[in-house]
């Protein structure tokens, strides 16, 4: 017979059985007589009922003592009949120090001073190891000490207090000596038959949790992305199309006032296509106005003064920045009759010819805010900054001074790290140029204020990360995807 049916079979003589008592009787560990009682309870054959009883054991120590016999007995015996010095019976008798106290107090030794230096003599001529054969007592299973005396034990770390978890067995509503297969799944052959009728079947568990499904969960890029996006919204933003990753370099550059010896349109920063290579398409008088602006100036500005040439307007490259997207949507603004004040964002991926280090890609994601309305200037881009970096749980910022070609006044964006424990730069900003925004068509009094960040650099500080290579690529961590929670942006 099974451990089950052996189990069934002893309850069938007796209205109720422990299985710690079934594990003593049937020599087996209690793990698996616990386990035997599960499947047949899960039959109804046996109902179980969990308790909880203590018990004393010897630990590492204890069983020492039982065997080699206690300390204060063992430095008793180290001990000759015409006495040791105490310093050398503290060297050679193992646990000297709690030996000689035990038996110093028990009435066991003395010290003779009389000679000078201290020597230990027996005071008794012989011992009885109470604890040794109290410890062997326990051993066998009989536990007959005072409260005090196991208390005492205890505090010597000679035993411990085992909490024992079994389970009393009584007989269930389907109780039988032998165990019946169930059947678990009810068939069309069964319908059909009629035989469904004559069989046992194993009640569902409807509590069961069952097995996890495999899913995939949301990266924390995407997470803090979404958490962006929502915040925008919220602030009144409008969202920019922005699936056109090739960009000319007209949007990408020559639109946002950059002129074509910048060292950002050089192939080391930029990443050029060779198929097709170039574009043909712009709104031609736009063109001539941004040309005129770059080579001869305007609009109050003496331009750069250099020949712009429309082959270089003309290269098809990856973008560099989402601003490009924010040169069409403000010129498409600029078309319009009547002026309506607009704020536009986006978030996609841009493309630089970088390095690749623990803070740079070769490939980003950028968040970009674009606001256009009359009368706007600094304080309105640092008190808008504030807001939004405040709603990202960002508190620690830092502005700092900078160049664009496509912004007066300019200013670069630090947050604190507390990983890297050092402030590092997460975006840029600015009030575009009217150099910019009047050769669109825009009216005189418009401003448009501008910033722009890595979606990375906010998610490494919220999550931690010290290296932008364990947030994106191939040693990323699959486990730290899945079990970080929906969003870690601080409210």
């Amino acid at each position: 017979m099974d451990i089950s049916e052996r189990i069934l079979k002893y309850l069938s003589n007796s209205e109720n059985v422990d299985t710690l008592k079934l594990a003593s009787e049937f020599n087996e560990d209690h793990q698996k007589i616990v386990g035997a009682v599960k499947s047949i309870e899960a039959l109804e054959m046996v109902i179980s009922e969990a308790v909880k009883s203590t018990k004393w054991e010897l630990t590492d120590e204890g069983h020492s003592v039982a065997s080699a016999g206690s300390h204060e007995a063992v430095l008793y015996r180290g001990i000759p009949e015409e006495g040791i010095l105490q310093a050398e019976v503290m060297k050679k008798v193992p646990n000297a120090k709690v030996g000689f106290s035990k038996a110093m107090s028990l009435g066991w030794i003395f010290i003779d001073k009389s000679g000078g230096a201290p020597i230990v003599k027996r005071k008794v001529s012989s011992i009885q190891d109470i604890v040794q054969e109290n410890l062997n007592e326990i051993k066998k299973g009989i536990d007959n000490l005072a409260e005090n005396v196991r208390n005492d034990y205890k505090k010597r770390k000679l035993l411990q207090e085992i909490t024992l978890k079994s389970f009393i067995l009584r007989k269930g509503p389907q109780f039988a000596t032998t165990i019946k297969k169930l059947e678990t799944d009810l068939t069309s052959e069964m319908i059909l038959s009629g035989s469904w009728k004559t069989l046992q079947f194993k009640p569902y568990n409807f509590d069961a949790l069952g097995q996890p499904p495999e899913c995939g969960n949301l990266h924390p890029l995407l997470k803090v992305r979404s958490e962006f996006r929502e915040i925008f919204l919220e602030m009144g933003f409008e969202e920019m199309p922005t699936n056109q990753y090739i960009e000319s370099s007209f949007w990408n550059f020559d639109a946002l006032f950059q002129p074509q010896q910048h060292p950002a349109r050089d192939a080391h920063d930029t990443f050029f296509i060779s198929s097709p290579a170039s574009t043909t398409q712009f709104p031609m008088d736009y063109l001539e106005r941004v040309k005129k602006v770059h080579s001869e100036g305007g609009f109050g500005s003496q331009g750069y003064r250099y020949e712009w040439k429309i082959e270089e307007a003309q290269k098809n490259l990856l973008r560099t920045h989402t601003t490009a997207v924010s040169a069409r949507m403000l010129y498409q603004l600029a078309q319009q009759n009547t002026f309506t004040p607009r704020k536009y964002f986006s978030i996609d991926k841009v493309f630089r010819n970088e390095t690749l280090d623990a803070t740079h890609l070769a490939e980003f994601q950028q968040v970009e805010g674009v606001v256009a309305a009359r009368g706007l200037g600094l304080a309105d881009l640092i008190s808008l900054l504030d807001a939004f970096f405040r709603r990202l749980g960002f508190h620690r910022l830092q502005f700092k001074p900078a160049y664009n070609p496509y912004t007066e006044p300019s200013m670069e964006i630090f947050a604190y790290h507390e990983g890297l424990g050092k402030w590092i730069e997460i975006g840029n900003s600015g009030v575009f140029r009217p150099e910019m925004l009047l050769p669109m068509g825009l009216p005189e009094d418009v401003s448009v204020i501008a910033w722009g960040l890595s979606l990375e650099r906010p998610t490494m500080i919220k999550y931690g990360l010290n290296n932008i290579r364990d947030l994106v690529g191939p040693k990323v961590d699959l486990q730290m995807v899945q079990n970080n929670p929906i969003c870690r942006l601080d409210k």
